[in-house]
């Protein structure tokens, strides 16, 4: 079993870089619109807020962390709104301190857990490593959202990994959640790192091929950008719809952005 360690310590400095974004912004910063509709900057960070708690409870009390899978059900299409909504009416210091003391306790959670244990979660049980990539990806994405709205260029970095790992792993998923076949093949799929590195997954000699830059996957994965405005390519008519309905995220697919065309 790998040392998890690496990716916990991405976690945080993957925080810590969107706490950077944030912590010197005004009140009416923290308000500004943000490309997902109706959230603002804080609903960003209260989603971030709430979904660490989320992921102590799963890691330290799984019978609370259940009460929260029944919430959800009972209210599947606003559950995640609510949540965000709910910090969002915090004043703009408290939130970010809750954000900083959650995110803190998880960290040690994660690195206090037993080596092979297993967590609930929203969909199948996953571990710490799981968890950890999982919170990885959520961070990079919303904190996207709010460099977006900041006009903030982030530079990518090697933990684009985690979230590019997702994104392929999520493949079947993606097909699935859009009422679609999942292929019965695999695909190669090569992303070029930020350092130099080519990510590879995949048999090397599959037919359907997906090639480009780990920052745009990532982008397409998380739908934080259409892919007319991204250098990811396909080869093949399943990778190629694959492109078109990617999500590294659970739950049903999202809306996803338009062509920057669309807005000029």
């Amino acid at each position: 079993m790998s040392d998890p360690t690496p990716v916990f310590d991405d976690l945080r400095d993957e925080s810590d870089e969107l706490d950077r974004l944030v912590a010197e912004l005004s009140p009416g910063q923290w308000a500004l619109p943000t490309p997902a509709p109706n959230w603002t900057v804080a609903h960003q960070i209260a989603h971030l807020a709430w979904t660490d708690h989320s992921a102590l409870l799963a890691v330290t009390d799984a019978d609370a962390f259940r009460g929260l899978v029944e919430k959800a059900l009972a209210a599947a299409e606003t559950f995640v709104d609510e949540g965000a909504e709910t910090g969002a009416r915090l004043p703009s210091a408290e939130l970010l301190a809750r954000w900083r003391q959650g995110r803190a306790e998880l960290d040690r959670a994660l690195r206090a857990s037993r080596p092979g244990a297993r967590f609930p979660w929203y969909g199948p049980p996953m571990s710490a490593a799981s968890m950890a990539t999982g919170r990885i990806m959520e961070t990079w994405a919303h904190g996207q959202d709010v460099a977006d709205t900041l006009g903030v260029v982030r530079a990518p970095t090697d933990r684009l990994k985690h979230v590019v790992r997702i994104g392929v792993r999520a493949r079947d998923f993606a097909f699935g959640a859009h009422g679609l076949p999942a292929p019965a093949e695999e695909f190669r799929v090569e992303i070029l790192g930020p350092s130099g590195d080519t990510w590879t997954y995949g048999p090397e000699d599959a037919p359907q091929r997906v090639t480009g830059p780990a920052l745009d996957f990532c982008l397409l994965v998380t739908q934080r950008a259409h892919r007319a405005d991204l250098a990811v390519r396909a080869e093949g008519p399943d990778a190629d719809r694959w492109l078109d309905i990617a999500q590294a995220f659970a739950g049903p697919p999202g809306g996803g952005r338009s062509p920057k065309g669309d807005a000029e």
